[in-house]
């Protein structure tokens, strides 16, 4: 009983670390030095460029498909996840699907960036020419 007890407040407490936070793309989030995660596609990389300082992990391909667990190997190798970080799609579609996950399931503390790269040129951030490594 006291460790059915113990578990569950140890659950509750660590639901309340992770957080959504729904905000655009901005000068400010990007000299923040909060990583922002770039799931599209390298179509996608290569015909708009990258956000400043994103990183490029795919998550879901051209079809739709999605590996989670291989998005997941390459986020933990690559971003902090106990601190929080962003994330960018195209329109800010995908982002809202992703974030409530990572931070429910995952209690990642997510900030999902609404409008997407679109958004971000039309505001005219530095955008850069995407380097396939």
């Amino acid at each position: 009983m006291l460790k059915k007890i113990a578990l569950s407040l140890l659950l509750v407490s660590a639901s309340l670390f992770a957080a959504i936070t729904n905000e655009e793309a901005s000068e400010k989030l990007i000299s923040s030095n909060v990583p922002i995660v770039d799931i599209r596609t390298p179509g996608e990389w290569k015909e708009t460029g990258l956000l400043k300082g994103s990183i490029p992990i795919m998550l879901f391909d051209e079809k739709g498909n999605y590996d989670l667990k291989d998005f997941l190997e390459k986020l933990n190798k690559v971003v902090d996840t106990k601190k929080q970080f962003a994330i960018i799609c195209r329109t800010g579609s995908r982002t809202s699907v992703l974030a409530p996950f990572l931070s429910q399931k995952l209690n990642y503390d997510v900030i999902n960036i609404k409008s997407g790269i679109v958004y971000a040129k039309q505001l005219k951030l530095p955008i850069l020419p995407y380097q396939a490594h």
